[in-house]
């Protein structure tokens, strides 16, 4: 194949588009959950007058979960106010997601050269699991939030399933055998 042909080249147009669509639905989903970690004293203040205001009748149903939004607001405040220079670990975080983001313009370009960064994902995805598992406990961290952790990871995970299988059979035709998992 000539250097000048990529292999996106030679996708369908449709399995290409399709596959686009997958990958700007991750990676927007990426930006947007990167972008929440800067303003954490703003969101959960949000979140705790919705529980008090329009979303009482909800919060009366679950007080553990409200007591537990309550709590998370106060920690953040109170490190706000004593320690500000915790908040730059947040700032990171964000800042990791941006990079992350940025990672998926090769395969908005070329998915087949770039599936590595696909395969990689799928692994970081699927390495939320332990971390919200070993690291919720001794974080303090209840149960059903590590639950909601663990969700990003188990369903972030399934746009770049759908991308791998839809660039599988290209991807055998490129490599001249099957793919590798």
């Amino acid at each position: 194949m000539p250097a000048s042909v990529l292999p996106a080249d030679v996708l369908p147009a449709d399995v290409l588009r399709r596959v686009r669509r997958w990958l700007w639905f991750f990676l927007v989903c990426l930006v947007l959950s990167g972008l929440t970690a800067f303003p954490l004293e703003t969101e959960t203040r949000l979140v705790v007058d919705l529980l008090h205001g329009p979303f009482a009748p909800v919060a009366d149903l679950m007080p553990g979960a409200t007591a537990w939004f309550e709590h998370v607001h106060q920690g953040i405040v109170e490190t706000d106010e004593h320690y500000p220079f915790l908040r730059y670990g947040t700032d990171w975080l964000a800042f990791a997601h941006l990079v992350i983001a940025a990672a998926f313009w090769g395969p908005l370009k070329d998915p087949v050269r770039n599936i590595w960064v696909i395969r990689w994902a799928v692994l970081a995805c699927g390495a939320v699991i332990p971390l919200a598992l070993f690291c919720g406990p001794v974080r303090g961290i209840p149960v059903v939030w590590r639950f909601i952790d663990m969700s990003f990871g188990v369903f972030g995970v399934i746009p770049l399933l759908i991308v791998l299988r839809a660039l599988r059979p290209l991807e055998r035709s490129f490599v001249g055998g099957p793919a590798e998992s």
